[in-house]
């Protein structure tokens, strides 16, 4: 394969996003909300017939939604920050102490 056209190749692959179905699939919880959502826009259960109704059901799914997702994301980011430091030479986070503190030398009069 010429050069060229090896390059256009995985270029294009690294370029290629994955898909929302493929992304939903990581994250469950968010997943589950936006099907939520879906059923509320439908009307899934036929319990909403004023808008009002709809729209403060919709406003509790986001706020709940947010909530969950940075929760998620603070997770994963506490994650990668351990990893990036266990992977570290000379970093053991799991080594006990040996030291019990300084010793007093008199005792304050």
């Amino acid at each position: 394969m010429p050069k060229r056209k090896r390059f256009s190749v995985i270029q294009s692959a690294s370029n290629r996003k994955r898909s929302l179905e493929e992304r939903l699939n990581d994250l469950p919880e968010v997943r589950a909300r936006f099907e939520r959502m879906l059923d509320l826009i439908e009307n899934a259960a036929g319990d909403v017939e004023k808008a009002a109704e709809a729209e403060r059901r919709v406003i509790e799914e986001l706020r709940q939604m947010g909530n969950e997702v940075l929760h998620g994301w603070a997770h994963r980011q506490q994650q990668k920050k351990e990893e990036e430091f266990e992977s570290k030479a000379g970093v053991n986070r799991k080594e006990k102490k040996t030291s019990t503190g300084t010793r007093a030398s008199d005792k304050s009069k």
